[in-house]
Formats: structure tokens, sequence, C-alpha cells
């Protein structure tokens, strides 16, 4: 970001936090994160409520396309505002700007938390998030404050209704991308029969985070410091959540701690339990476990397009198309025996 958006985004601050004058002492981009960016900053605020330092985290869009299921920053926003209101632990939402003059994309403000999200020191870590049991069923509890979130919502009416079951309304969207998409997929396209054949009823719909997995939160030694990325929230099944953040894709290698890969299905479903007042089925979880790979696959496709067409010249989005396969083997062995 060069010194004129930055004196730009320090003029926002000053003006949204009431205050004399904001001025920013350290801006960096933090890894990670191919669809949005996330820029680390440390604001000296003088007067105003605020006045101090703020540790925030200024989230924007990737300045290429993004993925097209995902929301715009306004709309994270909000969902971040409902969410925390429900007492979720997400990251509190401080100031949303939707011009694009000030830096050439909309962008919000949150306070900064600390912790790790890297998914690969997560599952080998057990000093973080309090160990193993206590990780998992916290944030079993926390994905039941997710879903303690029901329509209608006000500040979420942009997110899309549908009045059919919702795994018939992921495979329609499934079904109409790949037979558009110019390479066929023989083992999706099985999967998505199998899904179709298997698909639950509709039932109890709520507000689902839909990539509520390890990566996607941050603890540190003490416990759970918050859930991110709710760029592809919207309404579901609460098992959809549940059986994203069980799935094999999801454990980082370790595919004995069937919780995300950092603790056991029987600690996530107990604090999911106890939170929320609902038993879970296993075998209800299993189907979707197969359409969180289906969904993956078709995301992984996504992003590989923007750098196989050009839009977007990036390693990690060619190194994720390599993963269809993989999940293309997954989805056939888990349905082989239908």
């Amino acid at each position: 970001m060069d010194q004129i958006a930055r004196e730009a985004v320090e003029a926002f601050i000053g003006c949204a936090a009431g205050a004399k004058r904001a001025r920013i002492e350290q801006m960096r981009l933090l890894a990670g994160g191919a669809v949005q960016e996330n820029w680390l900053l440390d604001v000296a605020v003088e007067g105003g409520e605020h006045d101090g330092v703020l540790a925030l985290v200024l989230r924007c869009d990737s300045p290429t396309a993004g993925v097209a299921i995902s929301h715009g920053r306004a709309q994270e926003f909000a969902l971040l505002k409902v969410v925390f209101e429900a007492g979720v632990t997400v990251p509190e939402p401080l100031w949303i700007c939707e011009e694009r003059e000030v830096i050439g994309r909309p962008f919000f403000l949150m306070r900064r938390i600390g912790g790790t999200a890297a998914g690969h020191v997560l599952v080998k870590d057990e000093r973080l998030g309090g160990g193993p049991a206590v990780l998992a069923e916290r944030l079993g509890r926390e994905l039941a404050r997710i879903h303690s979130v029901r329509p209608p919502q006000p500040m979420l009416d942009f997110l899309p209704w549908y009045e059919e079951a919702p795994a018939l309304h992921l495979i329609a969207a499934h079904r109409a991308f790949l037979d558009a998409h110019h390479t066929p997929h023989a083992a999706l396209e099985w999967g998505l029969r199998w899904l179709e054949r298997h698909a639950p009823a509709r039932g109890e719909i709520v507000l689902s985070h839909r990539d509520f997995r390890t990566g996607n939160y941050m603890v540190d030694e003490q416990g759970l410091t918050g859930i991110l990325d709710w760029e592809f929230a919207g309404w579901s099944d609460p098992l959809e959540d549940i059986g994203w953040f069980c799935a094999r894709c999801w454990r980082f290698g370790r595919f004995d701690r069937e919780a995300g890969g950092i603790g056991t299905r029987e600690d996530f479903y107990r604090g999911y339990t106890a939170e929320s007042g609902r038993h879970v089925d296993p075998g209800s979880v299993r189907y979707w476990e197969v359409m969180a790979h289906m969904n993956w696959a078709v995301i992984a496709i996504q992003q590989a397009e923007r750098h196989n067409s050009g839009v977007e010249n990036s390693l990690l989005l060619a190194l994720t198309g390599h993963i269809v396969p993989e999940l293309e083997w997954e989805i056939l062995n888990m349905t082989e025996n239908d």
C-alpha cells in the first residue's frame, strides 16, 4: 500500500474514531489470503473514545478477481457484527469504508487478535488452545453459537434465500458450474449424483460459516482467540459446517484426529451439543463430509482458473488446482460401497 493510500487510511480512521488525529505507526501485509488481503496496523489515535494505540487489521479484496461466491467486504462486516453480538468469539468489527476512492477497494477495520491460525502448526503443537480435548470442545461450542443465528436477520438480508433442501441447493450450483466448465470432471459428476440420491430433506436452517475449519480460527496457549474468514457464510443445514470441519481434507495430515486434525469427534460433538442442546448424528455428518470434499474441489477448480486464465499469476492458486484429484479420490472412496 503506497503512501497516498496510507494517508487516506489515517484520515478515515481519524474521522471514524472521532479523533483529532490518527497516525499509522506500523503497517504490513500479513501472509496468506488468496481471496482477500489482511494488513496489520498499529494506529496512534489522539482524542475520542479510542484515544491511545489501536492494534487493528485492515481487510480488503485482493487486487484481482476473487472466488465468485465469496462475499464483499460490506457483507462480511455485517456478518461479523451479527455474530459478535451473538457471543461468537470473533475480532470486534469497528469501521467500514465502502468508498473505493480511499485505497481503490472497499475495506473494513477490526481489532487485532493474538495467536496463530496456521493449520500445520495447530495440529502438531498440543500446547495451543489449552490442549486437543479442550480446543475441540470449545470449537464445538463456538459453532453452536454461530448456528444460534436464525433467519430472518435484517442485517443479513443480502444472504441468498432458497426453499429447497440445502443439499439440493448446493448440488444444483455445483452442477451448473461443472456443466459450464471447459474441462470435464467425471469423478465429481459421480459424486454429485451420489449426493443427489442421498440428499437429506430440508430441516432447520441456520447461519452457517461454510468455511469453519482448522486454519480459519486463531488460538494461543490459553485458548481460542477468534473465528476468522466469513466470506462464504450463508443459510444452510447446521451439519454442513460440522461435516466441513471433520472432513479428511481439512485435517492437515493428522487423519487420526477426525475433528479438524486437532481432536476427536466426541470432544467436538460434546461441545456442540452442550451449547446447542442438539444431538449430532454421526451418520448424517458423513453425508456432509462427502459434500465438503465436493465443495472444496469446486472451489479449488475456481482458484486454479484464476491462475490458468491469466487473471492472476499465483503459484498458490496454481498449486490449489493440483489437489482436485485427491479430493476426487476421497469422494470415490467414501461412496464406492453405495
